[in-house]
């Protein structure tokens, strides 16, 4: 009797630490990929640097390409009087959880680290502006 005493002893021990050693999944947080991820950044960028009439942004304007067939869900920022032109910044992600890129002639000015901190909170579920 002792040997089975000893072996669900072991059992329920064991048991124990594959439960202690299980890492819980995240239960609380936005959803990390690629879509959701662009269009809290989408909303945010709307918010804060158009609506709320940014001078830093005000000879750009939102153009939204959420729905890509590439995987690749991105916002872009043209001139207000040409957006047929080449976009002056790219944000785009991909993935689950999401990774995200930005790029183009912005990403080289001044407003750049602003872009980033920006970009970083809206993408994290901060709907805050800067």
């Amino acid at each position: 009797m002792r040997p089975r005493l000893a072996n669900a002893a072991l059992l329920t021990a064991l048991a124990t630490m594959v439960t202690a050693c299980q890492t819980p999944a995240p239960t609380t947080g936005p959803n990390r990929a690629a879509l959701p991820t662009m269009e809290r950044v989408a909303l945010g960028a709307n918010a804060c640097w158009f609506k709320s009439g940014d001078p830093a942004f005000a000879a750009y304007k939102l153009a939204p390409e959420l729905n890509s067939f590439s995987g690749r869900p991105r916002i872009l920022l043209v001139h207000k009087g040409s957006p047929e032109s080449r976009p002056l910044l790219v944000v785009q992600a991909e993935g689950s959880p999401s990774r995200l890129q930005a790029f183009g002639p912005m990403m080289q000015e001044p407003v750049a680290g602003r872009i980033t901190t920006d970009v970083n909170r809206w993408s994290a579920g901060n709907k805050a502006c800067s």
